[in-house]
């Protein structure tokens, strides 16, 4: 008998889907992997293929079984882009010198771009030496074999300030970021993205938990971009952040913007429901939807069926979670 050439085409589309095997830049958190049943993961390397990956393969199948040819099309189209990797470009244009108390150092300003994108992706931060120094001993613990070939700029005892000096620093200072960021294990490291946003991210939690939320939300904004493209393969872990930049908009009276970052929120956890932000993020997006005349009827199922499911202990409201991030 024959077979219909659009059956036949989607079971061939099913086949080469599930062969498809994007690159994410991050691994996904201990959680998503727990996940990997109810929605396609990101395969980041060869080594992740065998028999875990056969499997991953026929549950994918099984799941898009009943879709179209044009729809398995855009669904594959959509995971595609989805896992696709971030490359970063790092510059080093300028310095300047500070001098504090009895101190006096140097600082970097660094400028991380997205390749093939515009001037307005970028993100700009300020490091120290020292703050190198920290990360490199940082990353010797846990990657000195694939360390092994890097060098890192030593200390002089004298002409630290020199403008030869300080020249030098800020090529070899690109080039270290060049090459870390290389290595697919460090860059998806917590130690390297911390070193490109904690100095911020602390700042920013510090204007928020002092009532600065104007100065908290404009670095976070700044941050929220750079930290999204550093762990794109694990987008659970900017849930904290979107929801400090909805607290802010909140307090500021600005209820459109907290329920716009709501969503975005919402929808990193959509199948990360035990989460510690999910109920109190509900409870805030049914606020701010009554507030604005929105429907709230699904939130509030969201949160009834969650809590049904939770053990009876105690839930921090969405900015008493926030203000205890980054608490030393």
């Amino acid at each position: 008998m024959d077979q219909d050439p659009q059956n036949t085409a989607g079971s061939e589309l099913l086949e080469a889907g599930s062969r498809i095997t994007p690159f994410c830049v991050t691994d996904p958190s201990e959680e998503e992997q727990n996940h990997s049943k109810a929605e396609i993961s990101c395969q980041v390397s060869k080594e992740n293929t065998g028999k875990d990956g056969l499997q991953d393969s026929s549950a994918s199948q099984g799941s898009n079984s009943s879709m179209t040819t044009k729809e398995l099309q855009e669904y594959w189209e959509k995971e595609k882009r989805q896992c696709r990797q971030v490359n970063l470009v790092f510059e080093i244009p300028s310095t300047r010198i500070v001098e504090h108390h009895l101190s006096k150092y140097v600082m970097y300003k660094i400028i991380i771009l997205q390749t093939g994108s515009f001037d307005c992706n970028k993100s700009i931060i300020e490091r120290r030496y020292s703050d190198f120094e920290k990360l490199h001993r940082k990353l010797l613990e846990d990657f000195r074999e694939e360390m092994e070939d890097v060098t890192f700029p030593k200390k002089t005892l004298t002409g630290n300030f020199t403008e030869e000096i300080i020249n030098e620093r800020k090529l070899a200072f690109k080039d270290y970021l060049r090459l870390l960021y290389s290595m697919k294990y460090i860059r998806r490291s917590k130690k390297f993205i911390d070193f490109l946003t904690r100095p911020e991210l602390e700042e920013a939690y510090g204007c928020l938990r002092g009532g600065q939320y104007t100065k908290a939300l404009e670095i976070l904004l700044e941050v929220i971009g750079l930290q999204e493209r550093l762990t794109r393969g694990n987008p659970v872990s900017v849930v904290p952040t979107l929801c400090a930049i909805m607290v802010c908009h909140k307090d500021l009276e600005n209820p459109e913007s907290a329920f716009e970052y709501g969503e975005k929120a919402l929808l990193h956890l959509r199948v990360h429901t035990s989460h510690r932000y999910y109920i109190p993020l509900l409870e805030t997006m049914i606020t701010l939807a009554y507030e604005l005349g929105k429907d709230f009827l699904a939130l509030q199922e969201k949160l009834e069926e969650r809590k049904a499911k939770k053990h009876p202990v105690k839930i921090f409201t969405l900015k008493e979670l926030a203000v205890r991030e980054y608490v030393q």
